[in-house]
């Protein structure tokens, strides 16, 4: 008995300590250094410009959101290199919230205030787990609420909520599903969003580009993917509602025109996805193509970055990439 004991025991001990190793393995290495403190804890999140102080030149402000990486620095330097090359870095604020994810705590030495969420559920809008609960757009909602501040910006005129790949997987259903802000149109600040080359795109109805069976993937139109099964972040509003809030936002689909490896690591090869196209770049102009068809005077635009794929710093320090960011 105490040699089965100490067998179970051991075995337990080794599996833990792989299921730690496993962890941070994925845990990211690069924390961004500031903090937005929120009821629910603080937002891990890289800044151009530091925020807490009046910042008069500031005319627009560029929220950038990272993939599943998590890299969120890596995104500030592209959103900054971006707005050098394009000529607006002393009037543009950049923006770059890291999601964290729960194994990112510990091995970074991170406090119990500072904001996670399991795995990638922050790309769907589900609440964080811990301290508090707040969802990823919530936490988009406070970025954009703070900028409202004619105190420390009583020049900002414009508002730009861009990602890529997972990031633009937040900013397309961020677009769909985000609250109203009424002291934007108050303090007469535009709000625009910039959707670069994500593995997939919620849908308002059944209807799919690509034929499939239902019974072999039921899941197909449940959030993120579709209308069913809304999160907590919607609730309150239709699919109806959140189709003719989305159709009227101003929004840019930003497509690598090399984005179309079918067997890309990052690319999301889930039924759900699958039923929406075979790669990045023929799903966005399927949905763009399924918007036109339901709206015919549909004002979203789609523009293509010549002889680039799946890269985020590509797509937006690219001539197309920055004059979606800054000029539209």
């Amino acid at each position: 008995m105490n040699r089965r004991l100490g067998f179970v025991l051991g075995a337990l001990a080794t599996f833990c300590a792989n299921t730690w190793a496993a962890e941070k393995a994925h845990a990211i290495n690069v924390v961004s250094p500031d903090r937005f403190h929120l009821e629910a804890g603080d937002l891990s999140l890289g800044l151009s410009q530091d925020w807490n102080q009046p910042l008069p030149n500031v005319t627009r402000a560029l929220i950038v959101v990272h993939g599943r990486l998590r890299n969120a620095q890596t995104y500030l330097k592209s959103g900054e290199d971006a707005a050098e090359h394009a000529g607006v870095a002393a009037n543009t604020l950049v923006i770059a919230p890291q999601f964290l994810n729960t194994s990112d705590i510990q091995p970074n030495h991170l406090g119990d205030q500072v904001l996670r969420w399991k795995g990638d559920d922050w790309m769907a809008g589900t609440p964080s787990t811990g301290p508090g609960q707040i969802s990823s757009y919530g936490a988009l909602d406070e970025i954009i609420k703070h900028l409202g501040n004619r105190t420390l910006f009583p020049a900002l005129k414009e508002i730009v909520v861009a990602g890529h790949s997972g990031g633009g997987q937040v900013v397309q259903r961020f677009a769909l599903t985000g609250h109203d802000q009424p002291m934007l149109q108050t303090a007469g600040i535009s709000l625009r969003y910039v959707v670069a080359n994500p593995s997939s795109y919620a849908y308002f109805s059944p209807q799919r580009p690509v034929k499939f069976e239902v019974a072999s993937c039921p899941g197909f139109n449940d959030w993120k993917y579709g209308m069913q099964n809304l999160p907590a972040y919607a609730k309150g509003q239709s699919a109806e509602q959140l189709e003719q809030t989305y159709v009227s936002r101003n929004i840019t689909y930003l497509l690598g025109q090399q984005d179309t490896d079918p067997n890309h690591p990052a690319l999301d090869k889930s039924c759900e996805a699958q039923t929406q196209g075979a790669y990045r770049l023929i799903r966005g102009h399927n949905y763009f193509d399924y918007l036109k068809q339901r709206h015919p005077q549909l004002s979203h635009k789609l523009v293509e970055v010549p002889g680039v794929g799946h890269d985020g710093d590509k797509m937006f320090t690219s001539p197309q990439g920055e004059k979606v960011l800054f000029t539209q």
